[in-house]
């Protein structure tokens, strides 16, 4: 027999991950259960944790003394060994996508609403063919007043109901 051939009648040495693999893993729910720890009561609601892990990440999250903080956060991530990781990290990535979602929410209306004013009739015409359901005449009345304001200097109300209005009709 070659050396370089595997033996096919034994079986693998080492039938479990690790001693380093398990040290990763360890880490890796570690750090959900700081992140998890960071979330506000609201938040953690939406998560299917068991009462005991609940509990730790509260009381966590109460606790101000450094050492003290340290070993919950330690208690936490022994937990954390108990639950499934992969839901908990699909949440929380939900979580932290909604201010970029948000962000990306407000550019586009501000961009529309540069539009309108800027283009006139031509922008209105084409935001009416993207969002067929909006109300045409308040689009080009907030628009008509939000240009008044911007050339007498007066306060911007109908720029912001103007970007209320394109708020609401890109949220439908």
């Amino acid at each position: 027999m070659n050396a370089d051939e595997p033996d096919s009648d034994t079986s693998p040495l080492y039938d479990r991950p690790s001693k380093s693999q398990r040290k990763r893993s360890m880490h890796e729910r570690q750090d959900l259960g700081d992140a998890l720890v960071a979330l506000r009561p609201d938040q953690l609601a939406s998560f299917d944790l068991p009462e005991v892990l609940l509990d730790a990440i509260l009381l966590a999250q109460k606790i101000t003394a450094h050492e003290g903080r340290r070993r919950q956060l330690q208690y936490v991530g022994r937990l954390m060994r108990e639950v499934e990781p992969e839901p908990i990290r699909l949440r929380l990535e939900e979580i932290a996508s909604g201010p970029r979602e948000d962000a990306a929410r407000h550019r586009l209306a501000e961009e529309w609403r540069a539009k309108l004013l800027a283009d006139g009739d031509a922008g209105l015409a084409e935001f009416m063919h993207l969002n067929p359901a909006a109300d045409a005449a308040v689009l080009r009345k907030l628009a008509n007043e939000a240009r008044v304001e911007k050339t007498s200097g007066a306060k911007p109300h109908a720029l912001r109901a103007l970007y209320r209005a394109v708020v609401k009709q890109l949220a439908t």
